[in-house]
């Protein structure tokens, strides 16, 4: 490609050329892969750091800094562009393609380095990003004037962006999960490099060379495609420790269930939700203070808890007619009813002609009309981030408010208020800013420590005289022992956890992180 080969009226007189159309076709796929890596990158830092707003908004502004450094230092490129183009797509591919897999394998094996290779790839990545279409720009500035140069790139740039911000939650994460989106990208840039490598065959120095790279990056990435599962299968197994008998990844959620010495175990994103061995001392003390209290609940609603386990506690009473279970993520209902081990756990209870399944936001559901509940058991994941964080505010207790029968019961689970004493308290505080009455209970979860639950009832609460029978944990005589705090639990002082601020989230995140660093 050399200026001799233009007509002699000028680039404007023409349409686009084959290369030019080539190079604007790059752009869209550049620009799709690096909108990629920046997602897996804030999407691995929520999963595994907490607090999803924090991690998306530091990790976007580290890659657009980055990318911005790359643009920068993209000025002391002068000869030899597509070679360095082609040398960059690579780089960009083995690194970019490879980050999901490198920060699940640092999470198990180095968790102190993980922030730092984390923050670390993104800025190589950013930078080799950022370099890329200034480059591209150069490259085609030969053949497009250049008031339609900035256009026709940006455009391309912007296409490739949005198809990817659509597939990358609806698509990929959900078929592929994280690491093999990563690679798939990785190829598709590595291809970006063997295309240029034949379009500017004529003007490479050492094309053999190129060719050579450009097929190890392939092979390279090809067999990490491949081995995705050994590589997720090695980090997992060695964070989680205990055999993986199932694991998924959601739209919504990394699922993993374990299972060893001490039974099986469920997390969501890295955090422990049940552990076999102890689970009927945390269900038995969510469910039953509130069922046995109400007297006769017939009409009872469970928001979270798609593990079953609290609607097998609520089967225990026969005056229960329905139980309406408000879980968000469809693959937890299906694989604690279609596993055979799992569902034995929950004692088959999902499958049940009395429970009805609803797989949507509770928020949402909450604000639609629809029944009146006696008894509604609310039990989401700690609110770790401002997604779960929104199920904690005032906004939703007050929807909560305007479901529960007069003479009906709620009841939250409340991480502990021992180790996050304020986030528990408050919890207990927003509850009472809607209205209704907010009455504390703690029990001792071996896998959890000392775990707290919150009564929500617009009459006060009134002590049961009878439980079913057959329970493992509690009974009428240690049940009132629940309701007592001792001095270092006591409440203290705490805001309203508000939709418009999520004081909430970040109390949680200081009180826990404290423990999680020694």
């Amino acid at each position: 490609m050399n200026d001799a080969a233009l007509p002699a009226h000028g680039p404007e007189a023409r349409g686009p050329q084959p290369v030019e159309i080539a190079l604007l076709a790059s752009v869209f796929v550049v620009a799709a892969c690096g909108l990629v890596y920046e997602l897996t990158a804030a999407a691995l830092s929520s999963y595994l750091l907490g607090d999803s707003v924090l991690q998306f908004s530091t990790i976007i502004g580290t890659y657009l800094f980055a990318m911005g450094v790359g643009s920068w230092l993209s000025r002391y490129f002068e000869r030899q562009l597509p070679a360095h183009f082609l040398r960059i797509e690579l780089l960009v591919a083995l690194i970019g393609g490879a980050l999901p897999a490198i920060l699940f394998l640092a999470n198990a094996y180095v968790p102190g380095a993980f922030r730092l290779l984390l923050y670390g790839l993104v800025m190589v990545v950013g930078t080799l990003v950022g370099l890329e279409i200034p480059l591209v720009m150069r490259i085609l500035k030969r053949n497009i004037v250049l008031k339609n140069l900035v256009s026709q790139v940006l455009t391309f740039d912007y296409l490739g962006a949005l198809a990817v911000s659509v597939a990358f939650p609806l698509i990929l994460v959900p078929q592929l999960g994280m690491i093999r989106t990563g690679l798939l990208f990785g190829f598709m840039n590595a291809a970006v490099a063997v295309w240029a490598l034949w379009l500017f065959r004529h003007e490479l120095r050492r094309v053999g060379a190129h060719a050579v790279a450009c097929f190890l990056a392939l092979a390279a990435l090809v067999g990490a495609f491949a081995g995705a599962n050994h590589i997720t299968t090695l980090a997992e197994d060695k964070f989680y420790q205990d055999r993986i008998v199932f694991s998924a990844t959601s739209p919504y959620q990394r699922i993993v269930v374990t299972r060893g010495l001490l039974g099986h175990r469920l997390f969501l994103n890295g955090n422990l939700q049940f552990a076999e061995r102890d689970e009927y001392r945390y269900h038995e003390a969510l469910v039953h203070p509130v069922m046995a209290a109400q007297g006769a609940p017939k009409k009872v609603a469970v928001l979270g808890g798609g593990d079953g386990m609290a609607v097998r506690e609520i089967l225990k009473y026969p005056s229960v007619e329905s139980v309406t279970l408000v879980e968000l993520d469809p693959n937890m209902t299906r694989l604690f009813t279609e596993h055979e081990t799992l569902a034995a756990l929950n004692g088959h209870s999902l499958s049940s002609p009395k429970v009805k399944i609803v797989n949507t936001d509770a928020f949402q559901w909450l604000q639609q009309p629809g029944d009146m509940f006696d008894v509604i058991v609310v039990d989401f994941p700690d609110p770790t981030n401002f997604a779960i964080g929104k199920l904690y505010t005032n906004s939703f207790y007050a929807l909560l408010e305007k479901r529960l029968s007069a003479s009906g019961y709620a009841v939250i689970q409340t991480t502990s208020p021992l180790v996050a004493r304020k986030s528990y308290w408050t919890v207990a505080t927003t509850i009472e800013s809607v209205g209704l009455r907010a009455t504390p209970y703690h029990a001792h979860v071996p896998s959890f420590g000392e775990w707290g639950y919150i009564i929500a009832s617009r009459r006060p609460y009134r002590m049961p005289d009878a439980l079913p029978p057959g329970l493992r944990f509690l009974s009428p005589t240690t049940l009132p022992l629940m309701f007592d705090f001792p001095l270092d639990m006591a409440r203290v002082p705490a805001e309203v956890n508000r939709l418009s601020n999520q004081i909430l989230v970040t109390t949680y995140e200081q009180e826990w992180g404290k423990v999680m660093a020694h």
